[in-house]
Formats: structure tokens, sequence, C-alpha cells
């Protein structure tokens, strides 16, 4: 099966948009840890292998489909967050920006009457209600616990037991 070339090259950006997904999350967990904070930290590194598995399934779409992969330049993601605060309300923004990155993908299928790709993109529409929920619901924690050093402490022990993405 031949993929056209317009859809082609949007699933080679969202390949990049999910590896830099993947390397901003990384760099967050890696600002968490220098803050002393390994739970969210945890939390981040779940989530930056989850976006590198996102990576991989267009990666391997693609090549199912006949197309052919094109890596493009990562860019450098932030290095630093106001508060952990900050580094979860950065990391719900990024996450609308995937949804909505999602969704030109499944419209482009839908106007090009490409099925194959339609249906493969419902697992990521179905996958992204779940990320957005899942940051929204910690950035709606960390804003009910201000700056509480032990609520702030209690809720770090929490998200660190994520063991999977």
């Amino acid at each position: 099966m031949m993929i056209a070339e317009k859809m082609l090259k949007e699933l080679n950006k969202q390949i990049n948009e999910e590896m830099y997904s993947s390397y901003v999350y990384l760099s967050m967990a890696a600002y968490l840890e220098s803050e002393n904070f390994p739970g969210f930290a945890q939390w981040m590194k779940m989530q930056s292998e989850e976006e590198y598995a996102h990576s991989m399934k267009f990666y391997h779409y693609i090549n199912e489909v006949m197309g052919r992969v094109e890596l493009l330049e990562i860019k450098k993601p932030p290095m630093k967050w106001k508060s952990v605060l900050d580094s979860f309300q950065t990391a719900l923004k990024h996450e609308l920006h995937i949804t909505e990155r999602i969704n030109l993908l499944a419209n482009l299928s839908l106007e090009l009457k490409d099925h194959a790709t339609h249906n493969f993109l419902h697992w990521f529409i179905d996958e992204q209600v779940e990320e957005v929920n899942s940051v929204s619901q910690v950035v709606d924690k960390l804003k009910f616990l201000g700056d509480s050093p032990s609520a702030l402490y209690l809720l770090d022990k929490e998200l660190g037991k994520r063991k999977e993405g």
C-alpha cells in the first residue's frame, strides 16, 4: 500500500514531534532531579519513555505502508523551569500541542481518504485524552497544594511509584 506524499511528510514530522516530546520530558526529569524531587523526575522519565515508544509506532507504521522514514533534527529542549508546577504546566501545554498535531493528522487522513492511516491514528486520539487528563490531574494537585513542602514531599513520593509509561 502506498501512502500519499502529503501524509507521509506529516507522519515523519510527527516522529520528530514525539521524539522532541521524549527529549523535553527527559529534560524535565533532569531539572526535577537537580531540584531534589526524585519522584516527579521518575514520573517524567516514564513519560519520556512513553513518548519515545509513540515515535516508534509512527516509524513502524510508515515502513508498513511502504513509506520512507525521514528523521528530522530534534530541537534542544528547555533546561530549567521556575518550579515543579511550572514544569507540569509546560508538560500540559505540550500535550495540548501534541493533541492538535494528532487531530491535524486525523483530519488530513480523512481529507485524503486514507482509511488505513485514519484507523492507525485512533489509538493516538484515545491516548491523547489520557495524556492530557493525566498531566491535568498533577497540575491541579500542585495548584491545590501550593508551596507546602510537606505536601510536595508526599506528592513527590506518590508520583515516584510510576513504573510504566
